[in-house]
């Protein structure tokens, strides 16, 4: 098979940091042939960093999906854009990396859905954290049934003070939301995939804005202190999830809280069996993965070694970019499904978007 064909759109923080570097490592099996951003500097500078010889440059998406040699677009730009751009690219013969969230709510989500099951092509969401080595090792644990019914967890996205001071993340006609849909996202996803539950029935949300426009709170961000006056979305939400299983989970996401113990991208899973739960965040390097069970009639905790992971593929890296990015890829390339399934990743957003309508109404809402 000839190299994939690949077009940006969106050459930004997430592409430079995570898309990029990941496929530039994957050059036997693609070609960078074409950048598209809204600033047509910051395409250029991608073409020419990461980008084939003679890579094109767009500032117009529409302009670049007119482009038949190219098979794939990652699309990383702000969530409010993430669907109509999709939708195009379905409908231009392409299959599509969207960066999370898929959508910044349910109905832009369902068109992307529909869009996807028209066109024939591949699709998956940048979960990149499932593919971390507690994730993975814990999903192995799940699936082999060693927790039992998982009926109680915790989604965890808290960060004490990290609010992000750059891009367009405080802005909500852009974004959509806050640290939910930014952050709590990750967790949800996590979460729920451990669980392999996907039937919600209902969900009740609380949205604050209480520390996003306090002068006073701003101080001791990790990223700086954000302004207030243009800080638009939540700082705090929280959301309590129940299951058609009769599970519950509740959701909790924050970029600024006074809270001494953070921990994000990380799950608590309470089964019939054992529970488990990963911890890490800004007050803890790196993430840990501790069972919890009943041994020989004595309350126990299991951890891993931090020596005891092999490479997920052997003699290249187990970064979660990478094994991420080489996983949708050979979906590609041998037609088989990617780790994140669209549907999986369209019940996360109808989730989230369930926490802000909930709180908007002040009302339980039942699917």
């Amino acid at each position: 098979m000839s190299k994939i064909k690949v077009g940006i759109i969106g050459c930004g923080g997430i592409a430079n940091q995570k898309h990029l570097p990941a496929l530039s490592r994957q050059e036997d099996k693609v070609e960078l042939v074409a950048f598209c951003d809204v600033d047509i500097e910051r395409a250029k500078k991608a073409a020419e960093k990461y980008g084939v010889e003679g890579a094109k440059v767009y500032e117009d998406y529409n302009e670049l999906l007119k482009d038949k040699t190219i098979d794939l677009v990652h699309v990383l730009t702000p969530n409010v854009s993430h669907s109509p751009i999709t939708v195009a690219a379905f409908e231009a013969g392409k299959h599509v990396m969207c960066e999370k969230p898929m959508a910044h709510n349910t109905e832009a989500a369902q068109a992307m859905m529909d869009a996807w099951k028209k066109s024939g092509k591949k699709f998956t969401i940048g979960y990149q954290n499932r593919f971390r080595p507690e994730i993975l090792t814990l999903h192995e644990a799940c699936e082999a049934g060693e927790l039992g019914e998982i009926y109680f967890a915790k989604a965890h996205a808290i960060r004490r003070r990290a609010v992000p001071t750059w891009g367009v993340f405080p802005d909500k006609s852009k974004q959509g939301g806050g640290p939910l849909i930014d952050i709590g996202t990750h967790a949800l996803d996590i979460t729920l995939w451990m669980m392999d539950n996907y039937e919600p029935v209902s969900v009740t949300g609380s949205v604050f804005e209480k520390l996003g426009h306090l002068e006073e709170a701003t101080k001791g961000n990790m990223f700086g202190a954000w302004d207030p006056k243009t800080y638009e979305v939540e700082d705090s939400a929280f959301g309590y999830i129940k299951m058609s299983n009769g599970a519950t989970i509740f959701l909790e996401s924050s970029w600024a809280i006074n809270m001494k113990e953070s921990r994000e991208a990380c799950t608590t899973l309470c089964g019939t069996k054992a529970g488990a739960e990963v911890t890490g965040g800004m007050s803890q390097e790196g993430h840990e993965l501790i069972f919890n069970k009943t041994s020989y009639g004595k309350l126990t905790e299991e951890t891993l070694s931090p020596g005891g992971t092999i490479a997920f593929f052997e003699g290249k890296s187990d970064k979660e970019e990478d094994v991420e990015c080489t996983q949708w890829l050979e979906a590609i390339i041998n037609d088989t499904q990617p780790v994140v399934k669209p549907e999986q990743a369209f019940i996360v957003t109808k989730i989230l978007d369930a926490i802000y309508k909930s709180a908007q109404s002040g009302k339980e809402i039942i699917f």
